[in-house]
């Protein structure tokens, strides 16, 4: 069996040490070489057959966002990206997958151990070695005004009790953002999971927030779903929906991970298709794995509007794959579709 061959660029020679030592007892993975810094890096990567890289953002010599950049432009490899929990760093990694990095994983510390970043590391390398990887570059030069133009028509939703609820995954930074810039400030409430690391979920948020016309923030225990308000659930934390007489209510719970995922996409679709039903709308998007896929079938026997993502337009088709396997989706479309077709189904009502 070809083994998936690793280059680490990270300044730490403690995290090279220790991602070299535990990458390689992984029967699928190889690690073709280690580098502290770009420069060395790049003389080392062109000499070797490498399948993906794991790159830091704070480098010497050379940033990890800038070395990047010509990686995408001249040798592009798949990346993902291992870095500390702070909020510089999270907001370059938000900067990583504009330009074309996979995934992102937290260093080990604080909430992660080594064999928490480990186990999520090998999962993330696997994915990315088998990527489409013209669809990561596609997307990473994607001009969303220019795909599919804000339409008015789509703030102009009539107010109901719906609620939207959505899951992503691996490609989902991307996805969500095409999705959430056509929510006007009258679309319904809207519930969503990424699988994403503690802190990372704020920063992404945030960045949403400076994009889209509907206020997009990170999702707080107890609190109101308002129309025109988009939530994304914290790292490390499930995001459910409750219901309490005319309102809908956020909850976080610590509970167990859920297909190796806190939040979990089944967590919070479940609990839609328990408190809200036929007033729901589920989104299913790109991701790897079958998180989701059950969520969303209890969603459309409840009565829910279910869609899900095309394989053409996911950066990973197991997610929306598993949905549509098992009969949840009551469409499939192509991302720059799914929200008109939203907005036909709040018009409808």
């Amino acid at each position: 069996m070809k083994k998936i061959n690793v280059f680490i660029v990270d300044d730490s020679a403690v995290v090279r040490e220790i991602l070299t030592n535990e990458l390689s007892k992984h029967q699928k993975l190889a690690i073709a070489g280690t580098a502290l810094d770009p420069f060395i890096a790049r003389s080392k990567i062109v000499k070797l057959n490498i399948d993906v890289i794991i790159l830091d953002i704070e480098l010497p010599r050379m940033d990890g966002l800038t070395f990047l950049k010509y990686l995408m432009k001249y040798y592009p490899i798949p990346v993902i990206i291992l870095s500390s929990l702070t909020d510089k760093k999270n907001r370059a990694s938000m900067e990583a997958l504009e330009l074309g990095a996979i995934d992102i994983v937290p260093k080990p510390g604080g909430p992660y151990s080594v064999g928490e970043v480990i186990n999520q590391l090998i999962e993330k390398i696997v994915v990315a070695a088998n990527i489409d990887f013209e669809k990561v570059k596609e997307s990473a030069k994607l001009n969303i005004e220019n795909i599919q133009p804000r339409k008015k028509f789509l703030t102009q939703i009539r107010t109901t009790n719906k609620l939207i609820a959505v899951g992503a995954s691996t490609g989902g930074t991307k996805a969500l953002e095409v999705l959430f810039k056509d929510f006007g400030k009258t679309f319904p409430p809207t519930a969503a999971v990424i699988h994403m690391p503690e802190k990372f979920t704020k920063t992404f948020a945030d960045r949403l927030d400076d994009i889209c016309d509907a206020t997009v923030k990170e999702a707080e225990h107890n609190e109101k779903a308002l129309s025109g308000h988009i939530y994304i659930a914290p790292g490390n934390y499930h995001l459910m929906v409750k219901s309490d007489g005319a309102d809908y209510i956020l909850k976080l719970v610590k509970a167990p991970l859920i297909f190796g995922q806190r939040p979990a996409v089944d967590v919070l679709f479940k609990s839609v298709a328990g408190n809200v039903g036929k007033n729901s709308i589920g989104v299913l998007l790109t991701g790897m794995g079958r998180d989701g896929a059950e969520g969303l079938l209890q969603m459309k026997n409840a009565g829910g509007n279910t869609i899900v993502q095309d394989e053409a337009t996911c950066i990973v088709f197991g997610m929306p794959k598993e949905a549509i396997n098992l009969g949840a989706a009551d469409a499939v479309l192509p991302l720059q579709k799914i929200s008109h077709r939203i907005s036909g189904l709040l018009n409808s009502v």
